[in-house]
């Protein structure tokens, strides 16, 4: 009969093979593991641990072991493998011939895993001795059994892939553990991006789980800020997206600022405190938008929010004689100031020969010009106050 034992402290992980225990011919536990390239050892209890409960003694001796070697697993998890090898694998830089113990490669062919999968168990139980929480390796002996820590500190300390180790997977773990997940899990995704494009490509929650992530990242990113906005410049239904939704967020602006400063522009471009009616109709607007769930499309709201206070603010205008007319005086001078620009930028000095240049239509069109603002010069003459 077989019995099967997971170790690894990371439970379905890709990389935990399956060995056997079998008993030899004389009686004796004998370890067999499957071929594998980074498969595990699974030691036969120590004689000083506790035999299964007397309540068992009518269950086969090898279900009961299975029993009782599943029990210390639940109560430890992988600390109850990582002393089998912090017991057993002599410290670096110690001699043969000064310990039994035996190097961590000689270890792993007896267990028929890799050598790196019993440092990782090495380097966990070290961290742990490093804080306190179990003996270190020279105090140990072969067989010593020691008080283990409860097995939901393990994950604390065991890194279950050799990813982990480097800059990028040491980065991808710390950040699991702030989200409260575990580092196994974000590094088996790190370790294949395919995969996770699959899931987003088919699973609109993990597409907007990925989009979340993406933004937070790109706060802090200004290269894959620059790679996105060139991505959306360069996909013409992303660019009009942008374009919409840019300006339904430059309308809850608007409106927004009503509601924080109590102050708002008007048509013309003048600045204005505005009215208790328009600035609690506008809190009315924003406090519907706000309340919107995220999959609520904003753009109809933002617009009828806008059209609404944009129509008090021009009401706001009209009901006051003297705003009325600083505001007409600022739209003057505006049309004037856009007018004399674009004349300004009016130039025949790169003209070689005007005799290419020349069309009726261009003649025309500058004395129709010269006609009103002669026309203009003389209104304002006329209103202009009498000199003293």
């Amino acid at each position: 009969m077989t019995a099967t034992i997971d170790p690894s402290g990371a439970t379905g992980s890709p990389e935990d093979e399956q060995p056997t225990r079998e008993a030899s011919a004389v009686g004796a536990p004998v370890v067999r593991a499957t071929p594998a390239d980074d498969g595990f050892w699974v030691e036969p209890a120590a004689t000083g641990d506790a035999e299964p409960s007397s309540q068992a003694s009518d269950v086969d001796g090898t279900v009961a072991r299975d029993a009782h070697d599943f029990g210390v697993y639940a109560r430890t998890g992988g600390w109850a493998f990582a002393l089998k090898v912090a017991r057993s694998v002599r410290p670096g830089g110690q001699p043969a011939g000064e310990t039994p113990k035996i190097s961590a490669k000689r270890f792993a062919e007896l267990a028929g895993c890799s050598p790196e999968r019993v440092m990782r168990y090495y380097k966990a139980w070290d961290k742990a001795a490093d804080d306190g929480l179990v003996p270190h390796f020279e105090i140990l002996v072969p067989g010593q059994e020691v008080a283990l820590p409860d097995s939901d500190a393990w994950l604390a300390y065991y890194t279950a892939r050799t990813s982990a180790a480097s800059e990028r997977g040491q980065a991808i773990a710390a950040s699991a553990e702030a989200e409260g997940i575990r580092p196994t899990k974000a590094l088996e995704v790190a370790e294949n991006p395919t995969a996770l494009r699959a899931a987003i490509l088919a699973d609109p929650a993990t597409a907007r789980a990925a989009r979340a992530a993406l933004l937070d990242r790109l706060r802090e990113d200004p290269v894959l800020q620059t790679e996105l906005a060139r991505d959306v410049a360069r996909t013409d239904g992303l660019k009009k997206a942008v374009a919409t939704e840019s300006r339904v967020a430059d309308r809850i602006g608007y409106v927004r600022q009503i509601v924080e400063k109590g102050q708002v522009k008007t048509p013309a471009g003048q600045t204005i405190d505005v009215p208790a009616e328009l600035r609690a109709q506008a809190e009315r607007h924003l406090s519907l938008i706000d309340e919107l769930d995220d999959g609520e499309e904003a753009g109809p709201w933002a617009a009828e929010a806008y059209d609404t206070v944009k129509e008090l603010v021009a009401r706001t205008v009209d009901a006051d004689p003297d705003l009325r007319l600083r505001e007409r005086r600022t739209k003057f001078y505006s049309s004037l100031q856009r007018a004399t620009k674009v004349f300004e930028e009016l130039t025949l000095d790169d003209v070689e020969d005007l005799d290419d240049l020349y069309e009726d239509d261009m003649l025309q069109r500058l004395e129709e010009l010269q006609t009103a603002v002669g026309s203009c010069i003389a209104v304002l003459r006329g209103a202009a106050p009498p000199q003293a």
